[in-house]
C-alpha cells in the first residue's frame, strides 16, 4: 500500500506543472468570466513572450546545475543601448544586432570566470548583475527613455495575422527544444547536469558546454529585453529588475531541476512562463490588491522550490532502490 501511495505521489510531482497551470486557469475563470476568453489568452501569450524567451536561456544554464542572475541587467542594458543607438540615428537592425552581441558578451564573461577561474556561478553572475545594471543606469542617467515608433512596430506588427512577439517566441522555443532533444549538444548538456565527473570521463567537452549555455542565456536575455521594450514603448530605471527570479521560477515551475540534469523547454518552461503570466493577468482582472502581488508571487516561488526539492528527493530514492549511483 505504501509503495502505491509513493508511486501516485511521484506521478503527481512529475505532472505538477500541468496540474498547477490548469488549476490557475480554472480558478481565475471561476472568479471572472472575462479571464476565460480567446482575447485574454492571446494577451497572456504576448505578454509572456519576453519572460518565456529569457527563461528558455535560463533553462540551458539550470540543466547544467548552474544559475545566471545577470539576465535582468542584460535586459535593461540591452534596452538602454538599443534605444540610445536608434535615437542617435542608427538603423534599428544594427542596434538590435549589437545589443544581441552585448548579451553574448555578458554570457562569455560569465562562462570564462565560471569554468576558467572556478568561481561559483552565483558569485560571478551576481557581480555581472550589478555591473550591467550600474552601466545601464549610467548610460540612461537614471531617467526613463521613451522609445521611437520603430521599436513599437516590433511589438505591434502582425505578419500573417500573428503578433510578432509570438512568432519570435515560437522560433526560440522550437529551436531550443530541437537542440535539447535532437542534437549531441543537447544530450551533453543533460549529461553535465547529471554529473560533471562522469561527463569528463565519457569525453564530454564540459568547458565548451558551459561556455555555450551561458552564451545562449546571455543572447536570450538580450532578445527578451528587446521584445519586452517593444511592447512597453519606454524603459524605466527599474526595467528588468527581478526578471532573473521570474525566469528561474518559470523554468523550475516547468519542471527544470535546480539540481541540474532534468527539464525541458517545451512544454516545460513555456508552461511555467504562461502560468506566471496567467497569475499576474488574473490578479489584475479580479482587481486584487496590488500590494498582494509580490506576496502571491513569493508564495508561488516557494511552492515551486518545494516541489522541485521533493522531486529531487524522490529521484534520489528511486536511484538508490534501483542500485543506480
Amino acid at each position: 500500500m505504501k509503495s502505491i501511495w509513493t508511486l501516485q505521489a511521484q506521478r503527481l510531482l512529475n505532472h505538477s506543472t500541468i496540474i498547477f497551470f490548469v488549476g490557475i486557469i480554472l480558478l481565475f475563470s471561476l472568479m471572472s468570466p472575462q479571464f476565460f476568453s480567446l482575447q485574454n489568452f492571446t494577451n497572456i501569450l504576448i505578454q509572456a513572450s519576453s519572460l518565456a524567451i529569457v527563461a528558455t536561456g535560463m533553462t540551458f544554464v539550470l540543466l547544467t546545475a548552474g544559475i545566471d542572475l545577470s539576465v535582468g541587467s542584460i535586459m535593461f542594458l540591452a534596452g538602454v543601448v538599443s534605444a540610445k543607438m536608434v535615437m542617435a540615428g542608427s538603423p534599428l537592425w544594427v542596434a538590435c544586432a549589437i545589443v544581441l552581441g552585448v548579451g553574448i558578451l555578458f554570457g562569455l564573461v560569465n562562462a570564462i570566470f565560471i569554468y576558467r577561474f572556478k568561481i561559483i556561478p552565483f558569485i560571478v553572475t551576481l557581480s555581472t548583475f550589478y555591473a550591467g545594471r550600474g552601466y545601464g543606469l549610467f548610460l540612461s542617467e537614471t531617467r526613463a527613455i521613451n522609445l521611437p515608433d520603430s521599436f513599437l512596430q516590433i511589438g505591434s506588427m502582425r505578419p500573417l495575422g500573428i503578433p510578432f512577439p509570438i512568432i519570435i517566441l515560437i522560433l526560440v522555443i522550437g529551436t531550443a527544444h530541437l537542440t535539447l532533444t535532437k542534437t549531441t549538444f543537447g544530450r551533453q548538456v543533460y549529461a553535465v547536469g547529471n554529473s560533471v565527473a562522469k561527463s569528463r570521463k565519457s569525453g564530454v567537452p564540459v568547458k565548451r558546454i558551459l561556455l555555450m549555455v551561458y552564451l545562449i542565456c546571455g543572447f536570450s536575455a538580450a532578445l527578451g529585453g528587446l521584445v519586452a521594450i517593444a511592447q512597453l514603448g519606454a524603459i524605466s530605471p527599474t526595467f528588468g529588475l527581478q526578471s532573473e527570479f521570474s525566469a528561474i521560477a518559470a523554468a523550475v515551475l516547468g519542471g527544470t531541476s535546480l539540481f541540474g540534469g532534468k527539464g525541458s523547454v517545451f512544454p516545460g518552461t513555456l508552461i511555467g512562463a504562461l502560468t506566471i503570466q496567467s497569475i499576474q493577468s488574473g490578479l489584475v482582472i479580479v482587481n486584487a490588491d496590488p500590494y498582494l502581488y509580490p506576496v502571491i508571487t513569493g508564495g508561488v516561488i516557494f511552492l515551486i522550490v518545494c516541489s522541485d526539492s521533493l522531486r529531487h528527493k524522490q529521484e534520489l530514492k528511486r536511484r538508490r532502490l534501483s542500485g543506480v549511483s
